[in-house]
């Protein structure tokens, strides 16, 4: 599907289809857990504003895309995405209990301009099998430190630990305390974001959550600080009617979250908001300005997954994937883009 004004209808169906439930199916099927190669297809996507040449939108300068497509049946659903080589390997979970890896291939003016070495594993329990329940495998939020895969799961609440070996991931070997009270995790609208705070600042490394769509009673979204000198609860402010969908620390110490939103009228949007460092703090209300915001006039869909890395020539990096809940309307967007901090 091709965000245009002249296919608002088809974009309209993709996000109905969205909210509707498309990605409440089972899980992939069942049965092996070996890893499995998928051919990935990817056409680069040159403009991120359709029809329009230009690169900067506000702070954010456009490098490049890809639109994803394959023949292998579980290829989707892509809901988080982490560097484990910065701009090149990475690792992903898909919200029907899959892993993922591959590696971003570029031109030589350092644009994305395909997907290698792609592949899958559906998660497996304790004894090794396949999980095909998609309450169980609801994966959609990943960090990644020290060779550790963090994933926030939602429907079963948890936040687990993964050793991290792409030729056979296992099961977790440890689960964490979230902090948040299970009673005010809504069942579709958890941890979104598992992200680490900056090794040098204030929470020194801790690993940070912050829910989709959780509120409080002041309609603010639950999240918390879950390792560190400073654990406890906070709360990021709601603006406006977008959800969040994933997160990553910024180098001074900022959050950036990812955000979504839908409506009859307008379709979906998407939005880049900065949380400033010092509100990202036990008992405070988080908040910060938007700083990107985008509609289906831009080369976006069901926008779920955000890195932030650094190139090798100094640029700050935030990259973003699409998840296109196994649907025909739907896209797996990879976008790129530059941070520019002055």
């Amino acid at each position: 599907m091709i965000f245009s004004r002249g296919g608002f209808q088809q974009t309209l169906f993709a996000a109905i289809a969205l909210l509707a439930g498309v990605a409440s199916a089972q899980a992939g099927s069942a049965g092996s857990t070996s890893v499995e190669p998928v051919e990935i297809s990817a056409r680069p996507i040159t403009e991120f504003q359709i029809g329009r040449a230009d690169k900067q939108f506000g702070p954010f300068e456009f490098v490049g895309g890809l639109e994803m497509t394959s023949p292998t049946r579980d290829f989707g659903a892509l809901s988080a995405f982490r560097f484990l080589k910065a701009g090149s390997d990475f690792i992903g979970v898909a919200d029907t209990g899959f892993w993922f890896f591959g590696t971003v291939v570029r031109d030589a003016d350092k644009r994305p301009s395909g997907i290698q070495n792609f592949r899958m594993q559906q998660m497996v329990d304790e004894a090794g099998q396949a999980i095909d329940k998609k309450w169980e495998v609801d994966a959609e939020g990943l960090a990644v430190k020290d060779g550790i895969a963090t994933v926030g799961f939602e429907r079963n609440q948890r936040v687990a630990q993964f050793k991290i070996d792409p030729a056979d991931m296992k099961a977790p070997f440890k689960q964490l305390d979230f902090l948040v009270p299970s009673r005010e995790l809504r069942q579709n609208r958890g941890f979104e974001t598992v992200t680490h705070a900056n090794a040098n600042g204030q929470h020194e490394g801790g690993l940070v959550v912050v829910s989709e769509k959780s509120l409080d009673k002041a309609g603010n979204i639950y999240a918390a600080i879950i390792e560190g000198p400073h654990k406890g609860v906070f709360t990021v402010k709601r603006n406006g009617d977008f959800d969040i969908t994933d997160g990553a620390f910024l180098p001074d110490g900022d959050l950036l979250l990812l955000e979504r939103s839908f409506s009859m009228a307008r379709g979906v949007k998407m939005r880049l908001r900065r949380i400033y460092g010092e509100s990202v703090e036990k008992g405070v209300v988080a908040d910060g300005p938007v700083l990107l915001e985008a509609d289906m006039g831009y080369q976006i869909d069901n926008m779920e997954g955000l890195d932030v890395w650094t190139r090798d020539d100094g640029a700050l990096m935030v990259s973003l994937v699409s998840d296109d809940n196994h649907s025909i309307l739907q896209r797996n967007l990879y976008l790129e883009f530059i941070l520019h901090q002055d």
